[in-house]
């Protein structure tokens, strides 16, 4: 239990350490400054830090370490919850930046800036742990340290099929972002954390589960046992792919791309202004009988 508690303070640390980085940030930056670099990098450097010690315990804690999947799923929702009530609106996610653009909701420069300052993050994020590593604190990261340089790929499955439950996690996860996007934050953070998790433990067996380009690139690449197209393929155009699905799905268009909903009528089903003009011909009519009434009462030549 050394080494969990040991990953736990590590985890402190990193969201204590992004805290800081976000609040000097805040000061010294402009807004949009802040939106588009700092907090999409404190977020990344966040996450893939969090995320490369949270997978070092799932590779090795079980038989180096004594403790079973529950106790990683437990941390791996709670890490999330954090995440997402510390990320300050920032999401470390390219899919989720380009869905913004998409949504019209971002420039193409900011666009732009965001996707520079998450792989900056995620960059910086896997120097730093591994950094933290090399110290060899616990006999986990001592074996870790060992195997770094030597990893394998996560992709224990087909191409074509390694794409496709990445591309579908990715469909799930942006169905649930954009459904609470508008939800209390009491409400979305443990639904996105929850979402997620459940699909780490459905899916990591496949392919590691990331549903996030930048992340993925940090934390795999490097691996040996697929080319750099295989990896493409699988954590950049399969999360692309479900993003999109997704944002087709649930707004029927693309707003960047075109206008017309392609799959929801956007005929209303109250007819207002009909009921408006019925109720100003009853009374024309009314008065019409009125008028015809009066002149009928008068008296004929």
């Amino acid at each position: 239990m050394d080494a969990l508690n040991v990953s736990i303070a590590f985890f402190f640390l990193v969201v204590g350490m992004c805290q800081a980085l976000r609040w000097l940030s805040k000061r010294l930056l402009s807004p949009r400054a802040y939106g588009c670099l700092a907090g999409e990098l404190a977020g990344s450097l966040q996450l893939c830090m969090s995320c490369l010690e949270l997978r070092m315990l799932m590779d090795i804690g079980p038989w180096g370490g004594g403790f079973g999947l529950d106790v990683i799923l437990t941390l791996l929702f709670l890490l999330f919850a954090v995440h997402g009530a510390s990320f300050d609106g920032a999401s470390a996610n390219p899919t989720v930046s380009v869905q913004e653009f998409l949504l019209l909701e971002s420039s193409l420069a900011a666009t732009a800036a965001k996707l520079l300052a998450q792989g900056v993050g995620t960059g910086t994020g896997r120097a730093v742990t591994k950094l933290f590593w090399s110290w060899e604190l616990t006999q986990l990261h001592f074996i870790q340290n060992l195997i770094s340089s030597e990893c394998s790929s996560s992709i224990h499955t087909s191409l074509p099929h390694a794409a496709l439950v990445e591309g579908t996690g990715s469909f799930l996860f942006h169905l649930v972002l954009l459904k609470s996007q508008q939800s209390h934050p009491i409400y979305r953070v443990p639904a996105r954390a929850a979402t997620i998790t459940f699909l780490t433990y459905t899916a990591g067996s496949f392919t590691g589960a990331f549903f996030n380009p930048a992340l993925a690139t940090a934390t795999t690449f490097h691996c040996s046992g697929n080319s750099f197209w295989d990896y493409v393929q699988v954590y950049w155009l399969g999360p692309l792919t479900g993003m999109f699905a997704a944002l087709l799905l649930y707004q029927g268009n693309i707003p960047r791309l075109f206008q017309k909903n392609l799959l929801y009528s956007q005929k209303s089903k109250y007819k207002i202004p009909k009921v408006k003009v019925t109720a100003h011909e009853e009374g024309d009519e009314s008065k019409r009988k009125r008028k015809g009434g009066k002149s009928n009462s008068e008296p004929r030549a």
